[in-house]
């Protein structure tokens, strides 16, 4: 309980991975955001990582007096499962989901939710799975060590040390996986009958092996695009009866609710989390499961030994008790504060009416696109038709927008992105250097991470600029006659932050 009384930035910071650590000299953890409000920085960056608003701010130091109270009337932690259990009923009543019908499973970050969805499964349909992962060029890079039961980091969200890409304990040599990328080496995006012939002749394979297959369907990827198409999944779940299991990554949160209630509904698992969209601090996953799902892995028997390293007893739902009392009692303040500020985040935006959250989503993008289009350093990189988007609501808009960036007469390449995009994040404080630039582009800028298309020494790469909750929400508080003019402040940001771009090309002569 004496954690309690640490400063909530500092609770921030913990119980995460080393990526929340923060750089002595900056001040920022490795997405450049800090673990309390920075409103002088101007940022789109929430398909990465946000800084916490000052709104979500206020309410973790409400959060945290409230179970200091509660810890001292009940113990702490019978408080802390308590308040746990309360988040699981919000979240499923902020995303409209039934409240008898769906468990959550939480989890430091959407790669650890991963590691329990792998578990789940091998409960489910046995030790000998192949994992298949659509868009494994697009989603996160600890994907390519959970997919396999294999450790992502040298150290978990407890602290314990681990080898990384060693075999997690229970998961040893039994598990496959397949990647299927989005993007083909030379940059271009595949034809969807191209991709989905694979996806199934994947599945076709591991059948001939295994017997049973996890695949991984994208919702949405680091460039927005969903993959693949509702039709080829029912295909592949008709050929194959009960010997494959859907697992929807999700971690973007740029979806509908009726989208993600259906997901649920048609019995796969989802990974969401509080951190993109939504701009909760880094580090806010869940794992949601059908309660059918749920109540046949509560039954299975024993965990695989290596999930304690990556687990809390106050992740699994009360209900779940034979599951539940095979972790130990560990009680992770930073996940649960990073989750207290991702479940205000997302009271705020569906507390506001559908169609002003269509309206500004449009606004802003078609604002974005002028100001892109202006510039003479950067392009839109155009997208694939999206597929299924008619439950998506106002999320059926396009909120991240990819851009390539222009030096010379050719595209930048990732690492030469890179440069770019830490160069964007630091402020320039250099009173020589500040005398020639405009000074309104002196300050912190942070856009998405870059992305690479196809080979990342060979093929250009782009930068992502990203609507999200907060902007919504914000011009949403400033009422009828300030809500335009706070879209406006926005875009007007999004200009500053290509004078700044453009400003650091003109100065970089060696990209």
């Amino acid at each position: 309980m004496a954690e309690l009384f640490f400063p909530p930035e500092q609770l921030l910071r913990t119980g995460g991975d080393l990526r929340l650590h923060l750089d002595p000299a900056t001040g920022a953890n490795s997405y450049g955001c800090a673990p309390f409000p920075t409103p002088q920085s101007l940022s789109f960056a929430s398909s990465t990582a946000t800084s916490i608003s000052e709104r979500a701010y206020r309410h973790v130091h409400e959060a945290r007096d409230r179970l200091m109270r509660s810890a001292l009337a009940l113990g702490m932690e019978t408080a802390f499962d308590a308040r746990i259990e309360a988040m699981r009923r919000e979240l499923k009543n902020h995303l409209a989901l039934p409240a008898d019908e769906v468990d959550v499973v939480f989890s430091p970050s959407g790669t650890d939710a991963q590691l329990k969805a792998l578990f789940a499964a091998t409960a489910l349909q046995g030790p000998d799975l192949t994992t298949i992962v659509v868009a494994a060029d697009q989603t996160g890079s600890g994907t390519e060590y959970t997919a396999r039961g294999r450790h992502f980091s040298a150290v978990t969200a407890y602290g314990d040390r681990v080898s990384k890409g060693a075999a997690i304990g229970g998961f040893v040599g039994s598990i496959r996986s397949v990647g299927i990328d989005l993007v083909n080496a030379s940059g271009s995006f595949r034809a969807i009958r191209e991709l989905e012939a694979e996806i199934i002749g994947a599945v076709e394979n591991a059948m001939r092996g295994s017997g049973h297959v996890l695949l991984q369907v994208m919702d949405s990827s680091k460039l927005g695009l969903r993959a693949p198409s509702d039709r080829c999944v029912e295909e592949i779940l008709s050929r194959w009866p009960g010997r494959v299991q859907i697992l929807v990554d999700a971690c973007q949160m740029r979806l509908g609710r009726k989208r993600l209630r259906n997901y649920l509904d048609r019995g796969h698992m989802v990974i969401v989390t509080g951190s993109k969209f939504f701009t909760g601090p880094a580090f806010s996953g869940a794992l949601l499961l059908p309660s059918a799902l749920a109540t046949k892995i509560d039954a299975a028997g024993t965990i695989a030994p290596g999930l304690l390293d990556y687990s809390a007893r106050s992740d699994w739902p009360v209900r779940l008790a034979s599951l539940r009392e095979q972790f130990p009692v560990r009680i992770n303040l930073g996940q649960w504060l990073r989750w207290e500020a991702a479940l205000e985040e997302m009271r705020a935006y569906y507390a506001v009416p559908s169609g002003f959250r269509l309206a500004a989503l449009m606004s802003f993008g078609a604002g974005l696109e002028r100001i892109v289009k202006a510039s003479t350093s950067l392009e839109l990189l155009s997208l694939p038709e999206p597929v299924d988007r008619d439950e998506d609501g106002e999320l059926a808009q396009q909120t991240i927008f990819p851009v390539l960036v222009r030096h010379g007469d050719r595209m930048l390449r990732f690492e030469e992105c890179r440069v770019l995009y830490r160069a964007l994040a630091s402020a320039v404080d250099r009173p020589d250097v500040v005398a020639e630039r405009p000074p309104s582009t002196a300050g912190i800028c942070l856009v998405g991470q870059p992305v690479a298309l196809g080979s990342a020494t060979e093929s250009p790469a782009v930068l992502r600029i990203c609507a999200d909750a907060r902007l919504v929400t914000e011009a949403w508080a400033c009422g009828d006659h300030g809500a335009a003019e706070s879209l406006k402040r926005n875009l007007d940001d999004v200009g500053t932050i290509v004078s700044k771009l453009e400003w650091l090309l003109a100065g970089h002569s060696s990209l």
